[in-house]
């Protein structure tokens, strides 16, 4: 019975929402999709058939916090053949591992380490016994302009001997979907939808005039316990954080932090040593703390589904929770920005003999186009360019909805409409302070550390 593995694997008398027939499909050798809202133990559907599987579990995980939070998590639970194979290990010990594949039951690698030969043969000679491809959304978010290694999944698993593959995501449009099943899915597989609604978070956006950082202070005196502050930029993430940091708990993370800053960050925040982490979308995928209070948006995401993925860090444990969004008119510029420049290396690449140095992103198109031929690939970018202004059009749409804010939300992703009283600023939604006040939980210094030992050993 699988209840009695996940008793006597996790010490759970009882599943969520969708695990068992996700986990069943999976056990049945069934590649599979899962669409489940954040918080609802995702991580479980693959773990739990890892122990019940001979073979080892491949996770291709986007980012090396949400690795690290992974392994982190199955370790505290006592699992010490779990490793995250990526940057943060020597050539040295990346050898060791891919040598002794056998002694690890999970590892957590992302799509470019994967493609690579030297480590996809070493997995191809070992017995996998299921591939999984978390936050999968990403295969259609990142794999064309950002990630296109995304796209070798498909070619990937063929080379490991076709395993079951099980695709994990929060967050799918009927589209995003399809991309998923058309790119890592055989012919016959399963498809389970599980309702992305949280009933629990509030949904304000702030258009008022105030300067931004007037009410980003006015929220945070109104609102207790643990925190995220988004920012677009990693200059905006630090700017912010020299303002906060004399009057707050705080800390700050982005791409451009040393790993071992963003793991030492991360357990921070996870273990209420800091009350707000001020963060880029890179801290996004990777936190699993299921008691924050909050997510403010201090700029303007740039679609709903990286909203809809950011905000469902909140409340996780069930209790009242809001998600806020800071706007002015204008915020939409940065996009824009973006947008351009993409179109700028595409546009270059389209005219620029191979001869010439290439951007490292155009060196990966370059060998799409090789795959795919010129006008395929190239038509392929300018439809993604079409889509990510209709992401943006999409998101404004939402800042300026009059009617229920969940019900625009949940129309956007195919879902039904159920709106409540009070769910969010168009309905007259108030913060309700009805938990805890913060507070950090302070590590003594080494030097006091240090006295209590002498203390008590005379």
């Amino acid at each position: 019975m699988l209840e009695q593995a996940l008793k006597h694997y996790f010490g759970h008398s009882h599943f969520r929402t969708g695990q068992k027939e996700v986990i069943q499909s999976v056990l049945n050798h069934q590649d599979t999709l899962a669409i489940m809202p954040t918080g609802n133990g995702k991580s479980l559907c693959y773990q739990l058939p890892g122990y019940l599987l001979e073979g080892l579990v491949v996770i291709v995980s986007p980012l090396l916090s949400l690795m690290e939070d992974q392994v982190y998590s199955l370790q505290k639970n006592g699992e010490r053949r779990a490793i995250a194979f990526n940057s943060l290990l020597s050539f040295a010990e990346r050898k060791f591992v891919l040598s002794h594949l056998q002694q690890y039951k999970f590892l957590f690698i992302s799509p470019e380490m994967l493609v690579q030969k030297t480590i996809l043969q070493a997995l191809a000679n070992s017995r996998i016994a299921l591939l999984v491809v978390d936050e999968a959304h990403c295969v259609s978010q990142w794999g064309i302009d950002f990630r296109p290694e995304y796209l070798q999944l498909a070619a990937v698993k063929q080379q490991l001997k076709a395993p079951t593959t099980l695709a994990l995501t929060a967050t799918a449009t009927e589209q995003v979907a399809r991309d998923i099943q058309q790119n890592l899915l055989g012919k016959t597989h399963q498809v389970f939808r599980y309702g992305m609604d949280r009933k629990n978070i509030g949904l304000i956006v702030d258009k008022s005039g105030e300067e931004k950082d007037t009410l980003l202070m006015h929220y945070l005196q109104q609102l207790s316990g643990a925190g995220i502050i988004y920012c677009a930029t990693r200059n905006k993430v630090e700017e912010l954080y020299q303002k906060l940091r004399g009057k707050y708990s705080v800390g700050y993370y982005h791409g451009g932090l040393a790993s071992d800053q963003r793991k030492v960050l991360q357990q921070q925040f996870s273990r209420n040593e800091l009350q707000l982490l001020i963060a880029t979308n890179a801290f996004g995928m990777g936190i699993n703390k299921q008691d924050i209070r909050f997510v403010i948006h201090y700029d303007l995401p740039d679609s709903l589904e990286n909203y809809s993925q950011e905000i469902g860090r909140a409340g996780r444990d069930g209790k009242q929770s809001y998600a806020i969004l800071l706007y002015r008119p204008g915020d939409e510029t940065i996009h824009y920005f973006f947008q351009k420049e993409l179109s700028a290396e595409r546009e270059q690449l389209e005219m620029t003999p191979q001869s010439l140095m290439l951007s490292p992103l155009q060196e990966k198109w370059q060998a799409k186009i090789n795959e795919y031929g010129a006008n395929k690939w190239f038509t392929i970018l300018k439809q993604n360019e079409w889509e990510k202004k209709q992401q943006l059009k999409t998101m404004l749409e939402y800042i300026h909805c009059t009617t229920c804010r969940r019900c625009f939300l949940l129309a956007h992703f195919d879902e039904e409409k159920q709106p409540l009283d009070q769910c969010c600023d168009i309905d007259g939604i108030e913060i309700r302070l009805d938990q805890k006040e913060f507070k950090p939980q302070r590590k003594n210094s080494w030097q006091e550390r240090l006295l209590k030992i002498f203390k008590e050993t005379n």
